[in-house]
């Protein structure tokens, strides 16, 4: 284990119900993170999406993606979210899913940098399940101070 969930709430700004990794399994600095997501049946997106076949909203899964290229981000530069600094998702290119998420599934989520340049981030990304492609996608992250 290289983070858990305390550690992991120092890096990222979310909080239940939006914050969509448990754990950090591997992280090179400027280079590339693991990280999982645990899916329960206990999600308050099930509710609705959908009660007789539930599946964790695409969306859901590119920002787990997104918010571990947070984590990647604010690692990289020695930032923190106390320190006043945001990762914002400000685009995704490329976005394929390939399988649905369901409850009880680890949603492993992978990002590797492409480029970073001025506090602008690019990586290569994919989320999979039992070794499963479920989403693949390039995504775009910019840092930027908050009051």
């Amino acid at each position: 284990m290289v983070m858990d969930i305390n550690e992991i709430r120092e890096y990222l700004p979310h909080r239940y119900p939006f914050l969509l990794v448990d754990r950090v399994t591997q992280l090179t600095t400027g280079e590339s993170i693991v990280a999982y997501k645990n899916v329960s049946i206990n999600e308050p997106f099930f509710n609705g999406h959908f009660p007789h076949h539930p599946i964790m909203p695409g969306v859901l899964v590119l920002e787990a993606l997104a918010q571990v290229c947070g984590i990647l981000g604010f690692k990289t530069v020695n930032k923190l979210p106390a320190d006043g600094y945001v990762y914002y998702l400000v685009g995704s290119d490329n976005v394929r899913f390939k399988r649905p998420v369901m409850p009880g599934d680890k949603l492993t989520l992978e990002a590797n940098v492409i480029k970073g340049k001025r506090g602008i981030w690019k990586f290569a990304c994919r989320a999979t399940v039992d070794g499963e492609l479920a989403c693949e996608a390039e995504i775009i992250c910019a840092e930027r101070k908050v009051a």
